[in-house]
């Protein structure tokens, strides 16, 4: 080899050295120095009332290819659950990390106070050093001077691109209301799916203004489409692609009446599709594979969490989701939960829980109808036709099912009946399911300290100048004394003997007004139910009881005696309720929310209360103060609007 080879060799070797030992030296001080890489942007697209009824999942009838483009080199969750079935409590439960339940904000428009100490994701990603925007939708369901939830912008300018430089890490989202309930209604709208080959569920009667809804909200979910695919695009233009990590989500069911509002799989089951780049794949879930699919459960209290642990940050110890990526990954969960409460003008308590395959629910009020009359829903034509047609006795058993009051606990199997319209809860081969959900339900609700078995009155009645979550987490508020008193007030609907009726008025006899209410409501569903075997003294027992009852300090135990006692084939009896029920939805007397409890009774058994009361009743119409709030004034409602009586 020539002379001047060999010393070009050996100082190439030489260099190498060097650069060899110059590239550990700085590895070493980038390790000393905790230097990381940079941490990853991270976009939310979130489109409103729907489910997955997309071509991704399998919907042949959807036409959605942007969003369909993206999960096919991304990760497509199967089973996702808003918790709650309607927005402002989805929202709730996604800023906060928590269930709206535990926070008192599982009704609609809760407007409940916050803890002080309290952080939502957006406050502790800001923190974090991430760059925060909201676009446009709020509707945390928060009191005015909580709603603050910590973004640098929120608003209809609103933008990563207004971080104040390229390295700041951004997170950001925005939210497409195009597919929302009211759009379905929209008119003047010309169809681009053909109604004819529209999919309707088993509950919804096959007509032109079923098919029409349908096929209609079909097409908002294709502009829907449209406007993911650009802010896609956007990020794609500015070069972010690499860095950006993506997450597609509805915000829950569909805007079709018997999804939205309830939670069974249909109003609370959302499509949720991750997108994570090559460089951030140690940040992605150990089952992550571009155009995979998972089946590990994840609902909305977990988003927030997993967005903090994206951030390499640990989520605040308040927090009650788990999250499913990031540096804090926690384990997969075994169930999911889901809540409904007051919506809007109708009151009622449901608990859900899925393990993927089954849903559990159980009602709280099964002695009302699933579909009471809320006027939102009832601008839908849907609703309006299918109304019309239970009540002229043109529907079948499936379809008349959710006009009809409840069973106290339904289980369906979603591999067999994916519409949930089958109750297997009392076939023998399901029993060990039924008993395994019905408990991880009730140790659901006692762990996260569940404040929806307070009235709502009750709740902001002891709140006063306190957070419902402060009062959920004191001695004051006994979960789990609470949880079996209203178990067993559900059970007295099933069926009801002596002993049922002993076990209510002990719980009637307790100090805590919580339990009282319970007993209460459980002499009313005793008494109530098809399976009630007593005989003429131990009725009158119970009866003498609830008069008692009538008079108790507390105004929910007041409106829960009256509930039954109006029903009673006994004038003096009646007119005793009647009266009572008329003070209590007087305003400001007791306050707005125990009005809205006593006008529920009082719609339910409207000819009732007018026959004893039919002037006191219009006085309350006429001298109705006027109270605007978000949504609307629910107590005008109730006394405007004929809804689901009884009588």
């Amino acid at each position: 080899m020539p002379s001047h080879l060999n010393q070009a060799s050996r100082f190439t070797a030489l260099l190498i050295t060097c650069f060899a030992a110059c590239l550990h030296l700085t590895i070493c001080d980038a390790a000393d120095s905790g230097t990381q890489p940079p941490r990853p942007n991270i976009l939310w697209l979130t489109s409103e009332d729907n489910g997955p009824e997309l071509g991704c999942y399998g919907d042949e009838y959807a036409d959605t290819p942007n969003i369909d483009q993206l999960a096919s080199r991304s990760l497509r969750y199967r089973t996702c659950w808003s918790n709650a079935p309607v927005c402002a409590p989805a929202r709730t439960t996604i800023i906060s990390g928590m269930h709206a339940t535990s926070l008192g904000g599982q009704h609609m428009r809760s407007s409940v106070g916050l803890p002080d100490d309290m952080k939502l994701y957006p406050q502790v990603l800001r923190e974090a050093g991430y760059y925060c925007t909201n676009h446009t939708k709020t509707d945390y369901n928060f009191a005015p001077s909580d709603q603050d939830a910590g973004w640098h912008e929120s608003g209809k300018k609103a933008h990563w691109r207004n971080r104040p430089s390229e390295d700041t890490p951004f997170f950001s989202v925005f939210n497409y209301t195009i597919s929302h309930e009211s759009k379905i209604r929209n008119k003047p709208h010309t169809l681009v799916h053909d109604p004819a080959k529209a999919n309707l569920p088993e509950y919804h009667p096959d007509t032109p203004e079923v098919r029409r809804d349908w096929a209609q909200y079909y097409d908002r979910l294709t502009e829907m489409d449209a406007m993911v695919g650009k802010a896609i695009e956007e990020i794609n233009q500015a070069g972010l692609a690499d860095s950006t990590i993506i997450f597609y989500y509805g915000d829950h069911g569909s805007g079709m009446p018997r999804s939205k509002r309830w939670p069974f799989n249909s109003g609370l089951q959302v499509p949720l599709v991750v997108h994570v780049p090559d460089a951030y794949r140690d940040l992605a879930p150990s089952d992550y594979m571009p155009g995979g699919v998972s089946d590990r459960l994840v609902s909305f209290v977990d988003l927030g969490p997993t967005a903090i642990s994206l951030a390499g940050t640990q989520p605040p110890a308040n927090m009650q989701g788990a999250p499913f990526m990031g540096k804090y990954a926690g384990e997969p969960k075994e169930y999911l939960f889901g809540y409904r409460g007051r919506m809007d003008e109708r009151i009622d308590l449901v608990r859900s829980c899925t393990d993927g395959r089954f849903v559990y629910m159980r009602h709280f009020y099964p002695d009302r109808p699933y579909l009471k009359h809320v006027g939102f829903m009832f601008q839908t034509p849907t609703t309006r036709i299918w109304k019309q047609m239970y009540e002229a006795g043109e529907l079948n058993d499936a379809q008349s099912k959710f006009w009809q009051v409840k069973p106290t606990e339904e289980l369906f199997d979603l591999q067999n009946d994916p519409d949930e319209v089958d109750n297997v809860a009392s076939l023998p081969q399901h029993a060990e399911k039924l008993s395994e959900m019905r408990e991880a339900t009730k140790d659901w609700m006692r762990s996260t300290r569940d404040l929806g078995l307070l009235t709502e009155a009750e709740i902001h009645r002891l709140a006063q100048n306190e957070s419902p979550r402060t009062i959920g987490l004191s001695d004051r508020f006994n979960a789990a004394a609470l949880v079996d008193a209203a178990w067993a007030a559900g059970d007295a609907w099933q069926a009801c003997d002596a002993h049922t009726i002993e076990a209510m008025q002990a719980l009637f006899g307790t100090s805590d007004p919580g339990i009282r209410y319970w007993g209460c409501r459980g002499l009313a569903l005793g008494l109530a139910s098809h399976g009630t075997v007593l005989s003429d003294d131990e009725t009158s027992a119970a009866v003498g009881t609830l008069m008692q009852a009538l008079e108790d300090e507390n105004p929910s135990v007041r409106v829960a005696a009256a509930d039954i006692l109006i029903r009673v084939d006994e004038p003096s009896v009646q007119k005793a309720a009647a009266d009572e029920l008329i003070r209590l939805a007087q305003l400001p007397e007791e306050g707005y929310y125990v009005a809205i409890a006593a006008l529920n009774v009082i719609d339910m058994h409207r000819e009732s209360v007018v026959r004893h009361s039919e002037e006191a009743l219009d006085s309350i119409r006429d001298n109705h103060p006027n109270a605007p709030r978000r949504g609307g004034d629910y107590v005008k409602r109730l006394l405007t609007t004929p809804g689901q009586s009884q009588d």
